[in-house]
């Protein structure tokens, strides 16, 4: 119960009389547009009548004459920006009454009972909540096609209808495959009955009035246009916000006013099973969570998008109730019907989803492509995990070439023919003030004119690395790779950025307390990284912005939500230079662990990517890996790679 036990009329009387202060606000501001007008008039039909004769009342007529147009214009700008914008819409799958007759049927059920209006349609959004959408606003008068995202079935067709339409249930997509049919339902009932308040026409025309003004302050704001329109916007905007302050209040106190009625109203349908339901939401949301950051995240990363999240979120919560005693019972509801029972096609929802997750929480194409493509759980492992692991070994060893890093006791030759984990610890493993980067089987055509470095640890003494540092920050995308004497000595390879340690912006505190060998090689690499990034961001919106053959999905994408804008919702700031360096000393350790011992890539559903050795899980090694990094001290992670039977010195493959 909510609204501090209010009753439910008693909270649409609420939400109403707050409806009609914000209506009255809007009265309020025509009037003060109307006003200067009215005056105009009265004094200019007093010219041909005889009254307001005289010098006085002349210079009032044609001072106020002007400045009435002048707000009527500024009053009709105002409107016409405010009935033209199109408020904000949450992108989501639609779900047409064909594809989810039960699920239909169900809500539909649910109304009656409640005695409200029934939703006009039903959506899926990935994420772990549920509200009521409405759409009803002109702006959404043409809508892409109903299997994009963003858009409900038959919207648009009857535009004399919009009025009354009812709004949108927007159900989260995690909801629909962990929770049973029953939980779904009690988890429901307070947001259909929203839908009663909704239908108020005072309550619907004060929030049409909210969202049209939010809608015209994001218009005003953008800036894409020439000098003369950003100045008109400008003023059209500030007006607008003062709009939208004045109505806050009355505003949220509506939506406060709704929520009590619908929230009353619920309590007669499923009450008990809706607090047990509650739980399951809190548990869909931790797993939901878990799987995007810990497993969704790194085949994003890659160009791979997983096309059964929801079924993942499953899979994960069961993995969680099996390790965890406090969700014990947890399990024993798998032998109910899943709500994604409802569905005629889960799978081919599940994978609409899945696409749209991954264009809101990392951004993307709307579409498959070379560099962007499904993967299926089973599928995870090869694809994603070890194609991980050995495109991050890559990275280490192309940084190592660029800092001039001797091969590895034991290796056959330097470079990408005979990469070894050896060459990554006998280089991280003296921490002291004189690393030895000068190596003879790796000459360099300008030799160093000092042979120690300088006091501040830099692992590449190049006198001239700190000039070089701004135009090779980003140099082109297919520079720097090779090992190439020539190539490393001009201003053109791997990022020389990351040569200084001691640099604030890019040695940031994450890397305090690490040796000067790790800070600089972490730096090399989040330099290499960055880099990576940009190119393949630039890439993306070249393939965007080209003319040829747009999809019919990418086409409708921008009517919900700005591509540009991708991703709305990013997961994780970006990696420190301690977790990147980390990632990839962890990536060779693996690649040395499959290549030399057969060890094999794994998926666990709540930590990611994971080593499997001997069919088990490790967990041990990170803690290894972080001694190297912070003290420079091999000796653990040598004895644990003896202990698993691994050969360091053996070389690995590489992508």
């Amino acid at each position: 119960m909510s609204g501090g036990g209010m009753s439910s009329e008693a909270g649409v009387q609420t939400a109403r009389s707050r409806a009609l202060a914000v209506l009255r606000l809007r009265g309020r501001a025509l009037a003060v547009a109307l006003l200067p007008a009215a005056v105009a008039v009265i004094l200019l039909v007093g010219v041909p009548t005889g009254h307001f004769t005289g010098t006085g009342w002349d210079i009032a007529r044609w001072t106020l004459t002007p400045l009435a147009a002048l707000v009527l214009l500024t009053a009709a700008g105002v409107a016409l920006v405010v009935a033209r914008a199109r408020p904000a819409m949450s992108p989501t799958v639609a779900i047409a009454e064909e594809a989810a007759p039960d699920l239909y049927r169900m809500v539909r059920d649910l109304a009656d009972r409640l005695a409200v209006p029934v939703p006009s349609a039903i959506a899926l959004t990935p994420d772990c909540d549920s509200w009521l959408e409405d759409r009803t606003h002109p702006a959404h008068g043409r809508p892409p096609p109903a299997e994009e995202h963003g858009d409900i079935a038959d919207a648009g067709r009857h535009p004399h209808r919009r009025a009354v339409a009812a709004p949108v249930l927007v159900i989260g997509s995690p909801f629909l495959w962990w929770m049973r049919v029953g939980e779904l339902r009690a988890v429901l009932a307070p947001v259909v009955a929203g839908t009663g308040p909704s239908a108020h026409p005072d309550i619907a025309a004060a929030r049409r009035f909210v969202r049209g003004l939010d809608a015209a302050v994001a218009v005003t704001s953008e800036h894409r246009r020439g000098p003369v329109f950003r100045t008109v916007f400008a003023g059209l905007g500030w007006i607008a916000r003062v709009l939208l302050r004045s109505c806050r209040v009355h505003a949220a106190e509506m939506e406060r006013g709704v929520a009590a009625a619908a929230a009353e109203r619920a309590q007669a349908v499923d009450y008990g099973l809706r607090i047990v339901a509650q739980e399951q939401v809190g548990l869909a949301y931790a797993g939901w969570d878990r799987l995007l950051t810990r497993v969704a995240l790194p085949a994003w990363r890659m160009g791979r998008w997983p096309s059964r999240l929801n079924a993942g979120v499953v899979a994960a919560l069961t993995e969680l109730s099996r390790r965890d005693r406090l969700a014990e019972g947890f399990a024993s509801r798998l032998g109910e019907r899943p709500a994604c029972d409802l569905l005629e096609e889960p799978g081919t929802v599940d994978e609409a989803t899945s696409l749209l997750a991954a264009r809101l929480f990392h951004g993307g194409p709307a579409g498959s492509g070379p560099d962007w493509s499904p993967v299926h759980w089973g599928d995870y492992p090869e694809e994603v995990v070890d194609r991980k692991w050995r495109t991050d070994a890559a990275r280490l060893h192309r940084v190592l070439d660029t800092l001039g890093v001797r091969p590895g006791a034991g290796a056959e030759s330097p470079g990408p023919d005979g990469p070894t984990l050896s060459r990554v610890l006998d280089h991280l493993t003296h921490p002291g003030p004189e690393p030895d980067l000068d190596p003879h089987p790796h000459p360099h055509p300008h030799p160093h004119p000092h042979p120690h470095p300088h006091p501040h640890p830099h692992p590449h003494p190049d006198p001239d690395s700190r000039a070089e540092r701004p135009p090779s920050a980003f140099p082109p995308a297919d520079g720097g790779r090779g090992a190439d004497g020539e190539r490393e000595a001009a201003p053109a390879p791997a990022p020389v950025s990351g040569a200084d340690p001691d640099d604030e912006d890019l040695v940031g505190e994450d890397l305090v307390g690490t040796t000067p060998r790790s800070a600089a090689l972490a730096a090399r690499i989040s330099a290499e990284v960055a880099r990576e990034g940009a190119a393949a961001t630039a890439r993306a919106a070249s393939t965007a912005s080209a003319p040829t053959a747009p999809t019919a999905a990418s086409a409708g994408l921008a009517s919900p939500w700005d591509d540009r804008a991708l991703p709305l919702l990013p997961l994780q700031p970006p990696r420190t230079g301690r977790e990147l360096l980390a990632d990839h000393i962890t990536a060779m350790v693996c690649c040395a662990a499959m290549d030399t011992l057969g060890a094999a890539p794994g998926l666990d559903w709540l930590d990611g990517p994971t080593l499997l050795v001997g069919g088990v899980r490790v967990t041990d090694l990170p803690a290894q890996v972080m001694m190297l990094i912070e003290d420079g001290d091999p000796t653990a992670l040598r004895l644990w790679l003896a202990r698993q039977g691994i050969r360091p010195e053996k070389p690995v493959r590489l992508v």
